[in-house]
């Protein structure tokens, strides 16, 4: 088992939605890559004695999404993508934390999207331990894995004269995480 990192202590943290994002990233024409994020994100980690007994549950209302484009966000909200009128929540819940060390581990969950559930996993940095102005305990998470879109039924496949789809296949989701302790 390995100990937790240094400062963190065993109990609940929930996320701060106001020091947090959940941003992902595809590649647009096979030649730039387009960056959004979703504005409503909750969830909580549950340290347990260990870094082996603890756990993550996360989710973020698909509606939310923002890529700085009004029309390309109602287009990842319908059908083609997010189909948000019929799945608002984008899940996450952990099934195992693997870890060498304390201060770089690897999280694997099931993602749920669509209302559709794969096993990802998520490779996980500790930023530390510190008190907030409030006087809050808070910790700090990145995390970054890589997903396939049509792996949740997302199958889009407007394609280029050149042979390129407009959007990747491949996503990469970028997580940084401010925890404050419950």
């Amino acid at each position: 088992m390995t100990a937790l990192p240094q400062g963190l202590t065993a109990g609940t943290w929930n996320i701060d939605p106001v020091h947090s994002e959940f941003t992902f990233t595809a590649r647009h024409a096979g030649v730039s890559k387009v960056r959004g994020h979703f504005e409503e994100i909750a969830g909580t980690v549950s340290i347990g004695d260990s870094l082996e007994d603890s756990s993550v549950t996360a989710e973020a209302d698909a509606s939310s999404v923002s890529t700085r484009n009004e029309q390309r966000d109602g287009h990842l909200k319908s059908g083609d993508f997010f189909l948000a009128e019929e799945h608002p929540k984008l899940e996450f819940k952990s099934t195992a934390i693997k870890a060498d060390d304390a201060e770089e581990f690897e999280v694997v969950g099931e993602l749920t999207l669509r209302g559709v559930t794969k096993e990802v996993a998520f490779a996980t940095e500790f930023a530390g331990v510190a008190t907030d102005p409030n006087g809050n305990q808070v910790a700090g998470l990145s995390a970054t894995g890589t997903v396939n879109r049509k792996d949740f039924g997302m199958s889009f496949d407007a394609v280029l004269g050149g042979g390129e789809l407009l959007v990747s296949d491949k996503i990469k989701i970028e997580l940084e995480l401010e925890l404050v302790k419950a």
